[in-house]
């Protein structure tokens, strides 16, 4: 167990910390500010495409379903009780790091969702099937690095991840409800079975109806709390602002927590929670049915927009104004007791339904993002085994089962392993955006060539710049 922390604890405090950060930024001038010219813009195409109803043909998503199954994955546990933890370990500074790694983070995922779109591959059965491995061994040329990504990622999403998750329903509902725990477990495993086995089309179907009725339910609570509170709005502000540069001055120096600790905590879980750069989203992104790649990584960036900016930073903003962030508690102590934090920002404004809500509000996304993370990490399965039917339904089997082992389990070991592979998955996925990031650049250039000329279609891969080739 310490070794596992100890490791991951290095992974995303220092290598995948700079690593991340460093790709976003580096993205970010690259692609010339995506960030603030391209995302408004694919709000308007997204809502435009929703009101013409677009349909997807079998074994490829819509772009809009291909959002939603990444936010899906994006929108989880780590948004409740991940973002509750940064705030109680790093102090309310942490927010803004968290935001600032999101801007940069948004440039990152839309060289993943256009390098995952231009690489992507077709099944025997017709099926598109894409993300980092495809584009590492086509893009590459690496088929060593696009196995070992393959293989972390199928660990740390298919089975460590789906444990993360079960585990946090049976916790939730258990407490909240009092329904014993393999009660719980018996109707998640019949609900996620039932999706699994419907494969891609079902996965779509099921994320484009559940996902934005539940972020929006929780938006909506976060809000209503934040309006029962709106006098403490503004001093909630600046406690974000001063203790994102002095964190000392916060409760009068008794949180102990330094500038660095903030940034480190703010980052860590900003990243952890939009999963930019991580290499998990683009699974979702390279099966969607567009004109141009460029398209599908315009609308990838409202995903994290969505995941940090709206739904993190309610989380963040009802700790803060409804009081149970109490400055005057150490971070030590405060770190004990992050898991309920949230929780008791609920109950001061709808007493006992907010424990409930929020109960149900973290089982629907750990429900999501056990079917989001299960579709990416079978991407993986087929590309190790050639796409073979046989093996994707064996993978299936071993997932449900590790869906039940992880209800059996200690949170904290599973939540180390879930770091540790996590990081592990996202090494190799650095790598190839910091190689690959110049054929982003092109397709982007690409796109707003087509557009300018009237005539928009797709690339080929051949067209693309290589090393060596100009």
């Amino acid at each position: 167990m310490e070794l596992v922390k100890s490791i991951s604890g290095f992974l995303w405090d220092y290598v995948l910390l700079f690593g991340l950060v460093g790709v976003g930024i580096y993205t970010t001038i690259l692609l010339r500010f995506p960030q603030f010219t391209r995302v408004f813009p694919a709000f308007r195409d997204l809502i435009a495409r929703i009101k013409r109803g677009e349909k997807s043909e079998d074994g490829r998503m819509t772009p809009f379903q291909s959002l939603a199954t990444a936010i899906a994955a994006q929108v989880g546990t780590g948004n409740i009780v991940g973002v509750a933890s940064a705030i109680a370990a790093g102090g309310p500074g942490a927010a803004l790091w968290m935001i600032l790694s999101a801007f940069f983070g948004m440039a990152t995922i839309f060289a993943e969702a256009v390098l995952a779109q231009i690489y992507r591959h077709e099944t025997p059965s017709g099926e598109l099937v894409g993300g980092p491995a495809y584009y590492i061994r086509n893009g590459l040329n690496s088929k060593a690095l696009s196995m070992i990504f393959a293989i972390f990622t199928v660990i740390a999403l298919g089975i460590v991840g789906i444990m993360v998750q079960s585990n946090s329903v049976v916790g939730s509902m258990t407490k909240s409800f009092g329904i014993p725990g393999p009660w719980i477990t018996v109707a998640l495993l019949a609900v996620v079975g039932v999706i699994l086995t419907g494969g891609m089309d079902r996965i779509a179907v099921f994320s484009e109806k559940v996902v934005p009725v539940m972020a929006f339910v929780y938006v909506a609570g976060s809000f209503i709390i934040l309006v029962m509170n709106i006098q403490n709005f503004l001093p909630a502000l600046q406690m974000i602002f001063t203790s994102a540069f002095t964190p000392q001055a916060i409760g009068g120096g008794v949180l102990g927590i330094t500038i660095q600790e903030t940034i480190r905590y703010g980052v860590a879980r900003g990243l952890f929670s939009n999963e930019a750069g991580m290499g998990s989203t683009p699974h979702s992104h390279a099966v969607a049915h567009t004109d141009h790649p460029a398209e599908q990584g315009f609308i990838s960036m409202i995903g994290v927009f969505i995941s940090t900016f709206v739904i993190c930073t309610s989380t963040v903003m009802i700790n803060l104004v409804s009081g149970s962030y109490d400055a005057g508690i150490s971070a030590a102590e405060m770190s004990k007791t992050a898991t309920v934090m949230t929780q008791s920002a609920f109950a001061s404004g709808f007493g006992n339904f907010g424990e409930a809500f929020l109960s149900f509000s973290l089982a629907s996304f750990a429900l999501t993002t056990i079917v989001g993370w299960y579709f990416f990490a079978e991407s993986n399965v087929k590309i190790l085994f050639n796409d073979s039917k046989f093996f994707v339904v064996a993978f299936k089997v071993v997932s449900l089962s590790f869906l039940v082992v992880g209800t059996l389990l200690p949170p904290d070991l599973i939540w180390a392993m879930s770091d540790l592979f996590t990081g592990l998955m996202a090494l190799p996925n650095i790598v190839a955006l910091i190689l690959l990031a110049k054929q982003a650049q092109w397709l982007l250039n690409d796109y707003d060539r087509k557009v300018a000329n009237g005539k928009l279609y797709w690339p080929t891969v051949e067209e693309l710049p290589r090393r060596g080739r100009k």
